[in-house]
């Protein structure tokens, strides 16, 4: 198993190379679209390219649950219910949801993911 460290550097180069951003530019804290200005088209270079790096598969939906978010019996006018957000806890053990859960607006999500949250979710796939 890769160090956290050997993992954020694999992840600091996947995300330099998918999204055109420099090295200083990918700190842990960095959100995938807020500040790294990732698009949803590039969530599949993203994916491709850390299945690459770690000799992994990630299925769809797996590192972003578009099937909660799309489910109207989690989504309301735009907003994740309580069980939606319970949902999504589950299924991404690895993102630090609090602060979408004080706001579960369904945009939010996408936007609030770091790169610590990929760090994790790879840590995680590799662990299981």
């Amino acid at each position: 198993m890769p160090s956290s460290e050997e993992i954020f550097d694999k992840v600091r180069e996947a995300l330099v190379d998918a999204l055109g951003v420099d090295d200083d530019e990918v700190t842990p804290q960095a959100t995938l679209q807020g500040d790294l200005d990732a698009e949803s088209i590039d969530f599949l270079d993203i994916v491709f390219r850390l299945e690459k790096a770690f000799d992994i598969k990630i299925e769809r939906g797996e590192l972003f649950p578009e099937d909660i978010l799309t489910n109207v019996d989690y989504v309301q006018d735009g907003k994740v219910n309580a069980e939606g957000v319970a949902k999504l806890k589950e299924r991404m053990p690895f993102a630090d949801l609090s602060k979408f859960e004080s706001n579960p607006i369904v945009q939010n999500l996408a936007q609030e993911l770091t790169v610590q949250d990929m760090c994790n979710f790879v840590e995680h796939k590799l662990a299981a």
